[in-house]
């Protein structure tokens, strides 16, 4: 595996066949990935294990789920329900830890790789799923579990999208001694307020004095126009009651009745007309005491769009979803190498945009930087990170002018691709040559 591994880090988009050096490693490779304990879980673990091992300090798990989908064309076996009726592929949910004072990316905590039955599931009655108790939604507290409790001096803040605002999920991080910003997504649920009266979450906020205002900067889209939002910040303590209906084994096994946490809402005062208006509405372990709290939580909040750049780079920069393994039990550990690699190239590109005049030969394989300056309509010298990654996306089409500003995905993964197969080419040249 680590052989693969290094092979597949040199080429990281291409299929298994021109990953490996020649055809005994290829054939090694599918006999690897044939062995019954040669499994997604098994392949990520010691990456894991390693990420977990951290200084002390405060660190960020950030959570989401993504979909690996290897459409409708394909005969496979072994996979589950995806996107359309007809799709095929796995759903995968990540917990990347990431520094919580920078965006420094330590790697997977942990991933959960499952499968949607092919046919949708009857209903059942209200007694079968009491005893059943199980649900598709279970897979955040059995990520948070894998993640476990931080090492001394370490703590733990997952940090969650609305799909994660359940009890039982902070039952999962109450187990594991691990806080939390999850975005709130019952504003209609009861709570109990600082004087410990019974009201719905929007009650509750709508009656706290603002702490403070910050504005953000919006980018345009199909809804609403670019513009510099006010955003004004409320606070409150709240507790959670134990919901009457709906919690599993798990929250009936350990017996907890309420949850103390805090509630951020930030929303914004003055939208232009017909545009509705911001909102968020976290709810977070950390005490929060004015605008500098309340501050911290947001910021800890705007990381997580990293773990879907997470995702864009498995799907765009490695492939994933190109893969051409047959069956279920394959394409699982080859989705768990590429889980890792894809890490290493975000890594990269986050380099890039936090340390732009590092030199790039401290992060860069020294193929790339010898060839991408060969490739350039303007020959230039790459000497900096931040040389490499815009030379590399003037390839996928990027043309740098002043208002462009830094090169995206796309633009990125395009010219990495144009780079990789000239490398192939002058590889391919050489051995003939020879």
């Amino acid at each position: 595996m680590v052989k693969l591994a290094t092979q597949a880090a040199a080429k990281p988009d291409a299929a298994t066949p021109k990953q490996t050096e020649n055809w005994a490693d290829c054939k090694a490779a599918y006999r690897l990935f044939d062995q019954t304990e040669v499994t997604f879980d098994a392949v990520i673990a010691p990456h894991c294990a390693q990420t977990r091992a951290v200084e002390p300090g405060v660190w960020l798990v950030i959570n989401d789920t993504t979909e690996i989908n290897f459409g409708c064309d394909r005969a496979l076996s072994g996979v589950g329900r995806v996107g359309s009726a007809d799709a095929r592929g796995f759903f995968l949910h990540s917990a990347m830890l990431v520094a919580a004072h920078s965006e420094e990316i330590v790697g997977l905590a942990a991933a959960d790789l499952y499968l949607r039955p092919l046919r949708k599931v009857k209903r059942v009655s209200s007694a079968s799923r009491k005893r059943q108790r199980t649900r598709e939604t279970d897979v955040w507290g059995r990520v948070i579990d894998r993640v476990g409790r931080p090492p001394a001096g370490a703590r733990f803040i997952h940090v969650c999208d609305r799909g994660a605002d359940n009890f039982d999920v902070y039952c999962h991080l109450l187990e594991q001694e691990a806080g939390w910003v999850i975005r709130a997504a019952q504003l209609k649920r009861l709570v109990r307020d600082a004087a410990d009266r019974e009201r719905s979450l929007e009650a509750v906020l709508r009656d706290q004095t603002p702490v403070g205002s910050y504005i953000l900067q919006t980018r345009a889209n199909r809804e609403q126009p670019a513009r510099a939002a006010e955003m004004e910040v409320r606070v409150a303590r709240v507790t959670m009651p134990r919901p009457k209906t709906g919690v599993g084994r798990y929250v009936s096994a350990r017996g907890v009745d309420d949850i103390p946490m805090w509630a951020v809402e930030a929303r914004e005062t003055n939208p232009p007309p017909g545009v509705e208006p911001l909102r968020w509405v976290l709810l977070t372990s950390e005490t929060v005491r004015g605008f500098d709290g309340a501050w911290r939580i947001i910021e800890w909040y705007e990381k997580r769009p990293l773990i879907e750049e997470y995702h864009k780079c498995l799907k765009t920069g490695c492939r994933v979803e190109s893969r051409q393994y047959h069956t279920g039990e394959r394409l699982a550990p080859v989705i768990g190498l590429l889980s890792v690699l894809a890490v290493r190239l975000l890594q990269l590109k986050l380099v890039a945009r936090k340390e732009p005049e590092r030199a790039a030969t401290q992060v860069v394989p020294a193929s790339w930087l010898a060839a991408l300056p060969l490739l350039l309509k303007k020959r230039k010298r790459i000497v900096t990170v931040r040389d490499f990654f815009r030379g590399l996306a003037s390839l996928g089409g990027f043309l740098g002018r002043k208002s462009d500003g830094e090169p995206g995905w796309q633009t990125i993964w395009g010219g990495l691709e144009t780079l990789l197969k000239c490398l192939r080419g002058a590889e391919a040249l050489g051995k003939k040559s020879g």
